[in-house]
């Protein structure tokens, strides 16, 4: 059975920063890309970053670039959204996604609020 556990979200304040985490099992981790996802309340899930598999090439939406980096460690099946200089805009249920082929898996997310 294919799990993946997202956490470290919480509430931060504008400026701030925070490292998400997304902890897989029940696959072989270091076959699939991966990808953060967010969805804000009344918005549709949009991608964040994405990673390759061996975690060589890495893609982002345009307005986390310079502020957020994905990362993967193959050795731990965890991969990781490292998010600084968070904005209000930012706000949103953070989710990951494991994916080969035509096959996806998801977390179940984790609440990121950035808020003064």
């Amino acid at each position: 059975q294919v799990q993946l556990v997202e956490s470290g979200g919480g509430l931060v304040q504008p400026g701030g920063s925070l490292r998400l985490s997304c902890a897989a099992s029940g696959l072989t981790f270091n076959a699939y890309a991966m990808s953060w996802y967010r969805q804000a309340p009344g918005k549709e899930r949009d991608l964040v970053a994405h990673i390759s598999s061996s975690g060589g090439t890495t893609n982002y939406v345009s307005s986390v670039k310079g502020r957020f980096t994905i990362s993967r460690d193959n050795a731990k099946n965890t991969v990781y959204l490292q998010m600084n200089s968070l904005k209000a805009e930012d706000t949103a249920v953070y989710y990951c996604s494991a994916e080969l082929y035509r096959t996806r898996y998801w977390g179940q997310g984790t609440q990121v609020t950035v808020s003064s």
